[in-house]
């Protein structure tokens, strides 16, 4: 995502750019192609209302030029208000795009050092060993957790007969349709009850060596299994909360609930929402079919855990996302600790654009913190290094308003219109324009 959004901010504005890839010389632990920008967890890029934190930052990045939100919502799928992507078609789209582009030349070969010059070190969660290594060096530690990918079934091995469509508070569907955009599983609480047993006893895929003793979890990626050790309700409390959602075979709300979100064009692909799991595989296929509407489900991907690195960016990084020791040296994406697919292409974004700047002998863009971007940044550039942890982009980053306003809707509306107002004025001032 920040690879690609970066190299293709500098092609636009004449810059000539070598993207690194070393898929599919060198394979990941989570890709399965050697496209550009795979989506490897979830296909989804959260929010689109305007009120809310990817919906501002989306908005954010659209005013700012995004290559990569601007093809994802070409490629959007029905996921009520939220921009589901059909990986093949989005990461295909990129691929050719930036592969054909005249400035850029597109190296599939393996980087295991950092390169002098102007460089933009966009490496993801899934660096490589040697050049992790070349970043421990550069920086003097790195760190990392344990992030896992949900599994993907066959729409048509899922039981119609017992899974209903429908949005929670029956909200309508992407296409103004009665019938929502997710697929529900229900389950009553003798059935969550043994679900939750037997995922407890299923034998997990272990860590060993130094990876054992610094296994962790990111918060908003956490394992089923590792969510159920903290307490029989707290998946039902999680991503199995049932809120919002009557069962149409018994006019009443479930126990808890399994959301399965459309994962392709095509519609027969659908991933099970919030289940990134790291159950060994056979179990965890024996698991997921006592969910009921599963029970002949058809897996085409099981949920597996990979390492994500990311380094200390509070004590390395500027708000430009240059490295404090190297002007000419700029990070970008989740190594950065910007969390997700929306943060990472929005690193990739302020990296390509700040380094043409820089090239140019222009003024660099930092974001005022009033913005979602802006916040996220400042977040990632000030926080307590001790206890550094990856972010996603939310609310609470932002700063206060003058005025306290009570009600949440119209707090969140507050904090929406005052982040596009300090972005065009940021933007007026710089005299920045959005290349296409």
């Amino acid at each position: 995502m920040a690879g690609t959004e970066a190299a293709w901010q500098l092609a636009q504005r004449g810059i000539s750019v070598r993207l690194f890839e070393m898929r599919p010389v060198r394979p990941t632990p989570a890709h399965v192609t050697d496209r550009l920008a795979e989506l490897v967890c979830s296909n989804s890029m959260g929010s689109t209302l305007p009120d809310r934190a990817l919906g501002i930052l989306k908005n954010e990045m659209q005013s700012l030029g995004s290559f990569v939100i601007r093809t994802a919502f070409k490629h959007a799928l029905p996921a009520g208000q939220a921009l589901a992507v059909g990986r093949d078609e989005f990461a295909e789209e990129i691929t050719t795009r930036i592969a054909s582009h005249p400035q850029i030349e597109l190296l599939r070969q393996e980087v295991t050092a950092i390169p002098d010059g102007p460089t933009i070190l966009a490496t993801g969660p899934l660096t490589s060993d040697a050049l992790t290594l070349a970043v421990q060096s550069l920086t003097g530690r790195y760190l990392y957790f344990y992030d896992a990918m949900a599994p993907i079934v066959t729409y048509e091995s899922i039981d119609r007969s017992i899974a209903f469509r429908r949005n929670r508070w029956d909200k309508a569907g992407s296409e103004g349709t009665d019938d929502g955009d997710y697929l529900n599983c229900p389950l009553n609480q003798d059935e969550y009850e043994a679900f939750v047993d037997a995922l407890l006893a299923a034998p997990k895929l272990e860590l060993s060596g130094a990876d054992k003793e610094l296994e962790r979890y990111f918060e908003g990626c956490m394992p089923v299994e590792a969510l159920a050790q903290r307490g029989r309700d707290a998946l039902a409390f999680g991503p199995m909360r049932p809120v919002g959602l009557r069962d149409p075979s018994t006019g009443q709300r479930p126990f808890a609930v399994v959301q399965l979100r459309q994962d392709n064009v095509a519609g027969t692909l659908y991933n099970l929402v919030g289940f990134q799991t790291n159950v060994k595989w056979g179990a965890q296929a024996e698991v997921l079919r006592m969910i009921p509407g599963l029970q002949n489900a058809e897996f085409v991907r099981l949920g597996q855990m990979h390492r994500n690195t990311f380094i200390n960016s509070p004590t390395l990084l500027k708000p430009t996302l240059q490295f404090k020791d190297r002007d000419e040296l700029f990070l970008a994406g989740q190594i950065t600790g910007t969390e997700g697919y929306v943060g990472s292409a929005l690193g990739g974004l302020l990296a390509g654009i700040n380094m043409a700047r820089l090239l140019e002998d222009e003024p660099l863009l930092t974001l005022p913190r009033a913005t979602m971007s802006g916040a996220l940044f400042h977040y990632i550039t000030h926080a307590s290094p001790d206890d550094f942890q990856p972010m996603k982009s939310n609310m609470g980053l932002l700063p206060p308003l003058q005025e306290r306003v009570r009600n949440k809707r119209q707090r969140y509306a507050a904090y929406a219109d005052r982040a596009r107002l300090e972005l065009e004025q940021c933007l007026e001032q710089m005299e920045f324009s959005p290349v296409a």
